[in-house]
């Protein structure tokens, strides 16, 4: 059943209708890994297999556009084909996928509103972000592309990735979790060596809410086409906050609200990369905590109960969201990451290595959960606040 508040502005956390219109299709090689993983159509070669996924950088996008109005600043298109590209191999790098990846973008924009400057900067962004990996031996390629000029059913502009990597059968992550295993979380705050600021946390997931929660009704007059018009009046805009707002960091910094929740969706793969090198055969699963946020890992256990007791603590952002919307504290673990956006599922006795690997990118990891077993699957999420069932 879809969230309340997040429903009712035409989202869903959960994706119950995509869930059950492909519940019937077949799930691949391998049904509990993060990807669906087909056989090596390429070159027919048994020993492998291939990965095809699609993503976007949702209503991001949208966020983008107010951004850039206000401030004429292009280079926040740069983050946003971040965002696209990294939904992508994040999810990927969870079966093991982390190199030689083909990627390809949609963009659809209205031209009336979005000219040339924006879809440079978004192409160029791309090179920009592949250009960084290479630097830590991660090797994108870029195929090109498609730019559509469909202003009849797109607001502003959509930005999508597509990306296909093959892969040895062998190296595949299954998500064969067991009983007994901890839950070695990987911040998604914080600024990562691989990060030129101060990283928010958000990722590209819940925007829709964050952004109507946050923002005041001042950019529902000024940008009526940042948002949807079928949506209650009372959650268009309906937060107290304008872009250039500032906030203060818990380590003294200071940024504004509108860097703030554009920070660029934070790609895990150089320090899953680095683990894998390590670990390969002893990581028993690994979760990218995006719809759905941290009840993500339901789909892809069976007969677990998956405790997690030790998070991090609830960084400024989503405590910001928190406050301005007074959404429970159950529906934001369902929509927002809350502090961690990957969680990796291994032996206890390796976990402490997976945390001090994570830092030595300056990307903060504990162990904040574990796992046990279920007749049916469950979650337990406890906090400073109480404790959650899912």
């Amino acid at each position: 059943m879809d969230l309340k508040r997040y429903g009712q502005r035409g989202v869903s956390a959960s994706k119950s209708e995509v869930h059950e219109a492909i519940k019937h299709l077949d799930k691949g090689l391998y049904p509990l890994a993060f990807c669906k993983i087909l056989p090596d159509v390429v070159a027919g070669d048994e020993d492998y297999c291939n990965i095809m996924h699609a993503d976007t950088a949702g209503t991001k996008t949208s966020l983008a556009y107010l951004y850039w109005k206000e401030t004429n600043d292009l280079t926040v298109w740069t983050g946003i084909v971040q965002d696209a590209i990294v939904m992508n191999i994040d999810d990927m790098a969870c079966t093991g996928c982390i190199d030689n990846i083909v990627i390809s973008s949609t963009v659809g924009r209205n031209k009336s509103l979005v000219p040339g400057e924006v879809i440079r900067e978004v192409i160029q962004g791309s090179q920009v972000f592949i250009d960084k990996m290479a630097e830590h031996e991660i090797f994108l390629t870029l195929a090109g592309g498609e730019t559509a000029d469909v202003g009849d059913i797109v607001r502003t502009i959509d930005v999508g990735i597509t990306a296909f990597g093959r892969m040895k059968r062998s190296d595949v992550i299954t998500n064969d979790i067991k009983d007994g295993n901890v839950i070695v979380g990987l911040a998604s705050f914080g600024q990562a060596s691989y990060e030129d600021a101060y990283n928010g946390g958000m990722g590209s997931n819940g925007l829709t809410s964050a952004r109507h929660d946050i923002l005041t009704k001042y950019y529902a007059i000024n940008y009526p086409e940042t948002y949807d018009d079928y949506i209650d009046e009372d959650l268009i805009y309906c937060g107290s906050k304008k872009l250039g707002d500032k906030i203060v960091l818990d380590d003294g910094q200071e940024t504004t609200i509108g860097k703030l929740i554009l920070s660029p969706t934070r790609t895990y793969i150089p320090v899953i990369k680095r683990i894998l090198d390590k670990y390969s055969t002893r990581i028993n699963g690994m979760i990218h905590c995006t719809g759905g946020a941290q009840t993500k890992v339901l789909k892809f256990v069976e007969g677990k109960k998956i405790i997690k007791d030790n998070l991090f603590p609830v960084p400024p952002l989503f405590r910001l969201i928190e406050e301005e919307s007074g959404t429970s504290r159950k529906e934001m673990y369902e929509v927002f990451n809350m502090g961690h956006r990957l969680e990796i599922y291994c032996p206890q006795e390796i976990a402490h290595d997976l945390i001090d690997i994570a830092g030595g990118f300056n990307v903060d990891a504990r162990i904040i959960g574990r796992v046990g077993s279920s007749e049916e699957n469950e979650l337990v999420i406890s906090d400073d606040q109480g404790t959650y069932q899912y």
